[in-house]
Formats: structure tokens, sequence, C-alpha cells
């Protein structure tokens, strides 16, 4: 068993795994965790509060057992636009045929028609207007808009389309709310059986994560932090500062971006999202798609081996596992080949990083950071231990990409598992007991008798100490403790 948890602990880039009917049995998320997955995905689209709440009570007796906090994060649905029953069942489409879309059918028209009940939606069309259905396998355009409110499309491919399938319009801001009452009933579910973060669909504002963040507050749970899922390309590139300031971690959601945008725009659009969040110290997570083809097969491909890399190597905080975790036929075996391609590219990635000075040298908070970064580095030293009340010292340490694992005091257990999303970061949780008690003493304390720190090494340690006139206590302190 330790012979795993310093593995775990060696452990940089975090691994988020989805749960669903191939994982959510306590032998498999058992599995699931020691094979390196720190944040468990639910996604709230599907499952009922059984599902959910056994499968939150077997990874909490998991954490235990391990003795390492696991995450959980709760996915919401948000407002999936989707056309309505077709009566046919299915719409076989060829290249160029004409169609109607709208709320209900008139007349005697025979052109084929797609139920589409969005009245805020429609009154938005105009000719000219992109419309993508089925995951991005048929495109229509808009040609006109009829005296009935319907709407003329032209189909720019062949195929078929069925009930319920999404729809999407690339580009083009729509006035929907990204909480809806549906996802405020199951953001309730999800408080009472203990998430320890929230994502949010559909983002396509700033306001949007403000408003997740005021109703966590009526709930009494406004320190949960706040994923931003970025499907929308108004979102991932008009509105991208903005979103990444007032959430606390990004989710790059490429299934429906790739669908927002044209597929050749997405490898750069990933790699500018990730580089606006490793720049001001959020966490950012690159989901969808990246070993699909372990769903049904026991190895990946090349070109997904070379995708997760490639993520590691633009500065990705997490990978995310959805179907290969959820639905595959070998969902630890996509974790393990996963983590052995993240530790392959981070060691690629820290075989020639230099570390840098912040742009800001006003900002002492990550000056001590890089400075700590800077005596580790210099030291040989097998470690970086921080206290850190709110996380922020261990992101700020984090930002500097260090070659050593940074190891995160804290005794606020939101805080603790928040920074499972973190590069770099092992959270640990630690009792406060006597408050007077100097968070140098506690941190000297932790590596003095945790044996994951050899005998005669070097450990650099971050903390704050109170100095006179201060109120709060904050990271003031870099030393060298040889244990």
């Amino acid at each position: 068993m330790k012979a795993i948890y310093e593995e775990i602990y060696a452990m940089r880039t975090k691994i988020v795994a989805t749960i669903g009917p191939a994982s959510n049995k306590r032998e498999t998320l058992l599995q699931l965790a020691e094979a390196g997955v720190s944040v468990f995905r639910l996604n709230f689209s599907h499952g009922d509060p059984d599902f959910f709440r056994d499968v939150i009570t077997n990874i909490r007796e998991i954490e235990k057992e391990l003795g390492r906090s696991l995450t959980v994060m709760q996915d919401l649905p948000g407002p999936k636009i989707r056309v309505g029953l077709i009566p046919e069942g299915k719409l076989i489409i060829t290249k160029g045929d004409t169609l109607l879309l709208g709320r209900e059918k008139t007349g005697d028209d025979e052109l084929p028609f797609i139920p589409f009940d969005h009245p805020q939606i429609l009154d938005k069309l105009v000719p000219g207007d992109k419309l993508v259905v089925a995951d991005g396998g048929l495109q229509f355009v808009v040609d006109k808009k009829l005296e009935s409110g319907n709407f003329l499309l032209n189909a720019l491919e062949s195929g078929s389309i069925s009930s319920r399938k999404g729809l999407a319009l690339p580009g083009k801001s729509l006035a929907l709310k990204a909480i809806t009452e549906q996802d405020k009933e199951k953001l309730a579910l999800g408080i009472e059986l203990g998430i320890d973060a929230v994502a949010v669909s559909f983002v396509q504002t700033a306001d949007d994560i403000l408003n997740m963040k005021a109703l966590l507050r009526s709930y009494g749970c406004g320190e949960i932090p706040v994923v931003a899922k970025l499907e929308r390309q108004n979102a991932a590139i008009d509105n991208l500062e903005a979103i990444v300031d007032a959430a606390d971690i990004i989710m790059v959601a490429r299934g429906d971006l790739g669908v927002e945008c044209p597929m050749e725009v997405l490898p750069a659009l990933q790699k500018h999202i990730i580089h606006v969040c490793n720049s001001v110290g959020k966490p950012v997570i690159v989901a969808t798609q990246m070993l699909l083809s372990m769903v049904n097969t026991p190895i990946p491909t090349r070109a997904e081996v070379t995708d997760v890399a490639n993520a590691v190597l633009d500065g990705a905080d997490c990978v995310m596992l959805s179907d290969e975790t959820a639905a595959g036929n070998y969902p630890v075996e996509a974790v393990k080949y996963m983590r052995k391609i993240t530790d392959e590219a981070e060691k690629y990635l820290l075989s020639d990083r230099k570390l840098r000075p912040p742009k800001d040298e006003a900002d002492t908070s990550r000056f001590l950071a890089y400075t700590a970064c800077l005596l580790a580095k210099t030291t040989e030293a097998c470690a970086i231990v921080a206290h850190s009340v709110s996380g922020g010292a261990a992101r700020m340490l984090a930002e500097c990409r260090p070659q050593q694992t940074v190891y995160a005091l804290t005794h606020n257990s939101i805080v603790e598992h928040a920074l499972n999303f973190v590069w770099g970061v092992q959270p640990f949780f630690i009792s406060t007991g006597d408050s007077s008690v100097p968070h140098l003493r506690r941190v000297q304390h932790f590596i003095a008798t945790h044996d994951i720190f050899p005998m005669g090494k070097d450990v650099v340690i971050t903390a704050g100490e109170y100095s006179p006139g201060e109120r709060t206590r904050r990271t003031n302190l870099v030393k060298i403790y040889h244990k």
C-alpha cells in the first residue's frame, strides 16, 4: 500500500473520471482511485438520487480507507437545446433537401418538419444562420422565415435526425439562463449528498458563474468551487477572460465546443484557453474523447496518446475521461493508460523547464512562491510543503510548475478537496486543534512524522506567521527544513 501512496503523491497532472454504469460499483471505484483518479465526475443529466447517494457514500468510504482526499464534482445539465418529437421517429435527409423548422406544422405542406419549441431561440433566427444537429453530424442553414413563424432550412449534409437530438447555433448568443430550475433542484440534492465542486453547463458570460456563486451562498455553501464549462464559442472566445476571472476552475469541454466552432480551430483554441488560465493561476481541465477508443478496446490509439500528452505539455492541470470510465468496457485500464501518458509527458515538461519570476514583481505572494520553488530547485529538496488556509499559496506554487511535489496542509475540508484540481499539489487535511500553534510548527511536525519525506533530505516550507500590525495571517515565510 505504501508503494501506491508514493506513486499517487508523485502525480502532478490530475485525472478526472466520469462515473456511470461501468464504474459505479465500490470495487471499481477503489480500483480507479488506486490507479490515480483524484476527481470523480457525476453527470447529473443521468441517474437518480439513489445512484448518486450510493456512489458518493462509496467514495467517502474509499477516501478514509486510502487516507487521501477524493473529490466529487457535480456536473449540472444546464439548458440543453433539443429538437422535439419527430412523428416518423427519424427523418432521412439528403444534402440539398429543404425542411421546415418550427413550433408546429401548419397547412398541408409536405416538406419534412423538425419540431422545435424554443420561442426565445426562434425569435432570434435570421436567414443565413447555421444550425448544427446531432453533435455536429448534420448542418443546416436558415433560408427564410415564413409568415407562419416557421423557418425554411437547407441541408448542408446527408444523414438522419431522430427525436430529442441536441441542436446548436454556432457563434450565436442565446438568451438562455445557464442555471435552470432543474439545475437548482439537482444542486440542492448534490449539496445534501456532499459534493465538493459544481460544474455549470452552457456558460456564456461571467454572470452565469456569479449567479451560481450567489445561489451557493444562499444555500450556505459559498466556498464550494465553481467549474465553468466552456462549450460555447462566445464563452471560449469573446468572454473568456471575464469567465476565467469569475470561475474557480475552467473546463475545456471539447464535445460541444467542437460543434460550436470549426473543428480545425479547436486545437489552437484549447491552447489559448489553457494559456489564459495558466497566466492567472486558474486550474484548467481538458475534457472529451481523450481516450475514446478505450470504450471498446483495451489500448488507446496513437493519436489519443498524443492528444493527452499535448494537453499536459500545454499546461492542463487535469485531464478527463467521460464515456471511457462511465460506460466503457475498460474503465480502470483507461485510467492506468492515462496515468502512464501523463507521467511521461511530465518528464519532458520538467526536463528543460526554467523557473521564471512573476511578471509583477510587486506581487509579493507570487514572488514568495517563486522564491520557494527556486530554493527547492537549488537545494535539490525532496518536496515543498505549504500551510495554506485558502489554498492560494499552494496554487501559486503550482503556477511555477516545480519539479517537487507540493504538499498543501489546510484545516478547511472544502479547500482540501478543491486542491485536487491543481497541478502538482497533494492536499492534506490537518486539525487546527490549538489555534495559537504557529503554522510553521504545524508544518515541521507534519514533515517529521510522515515517512513520505526521507531522512537526511531538505524540504522547503512556506507558511504564514503573525506579524505586528497584521490582522490576518498570510504566507510570509520561506524556510529550508532538513529532516
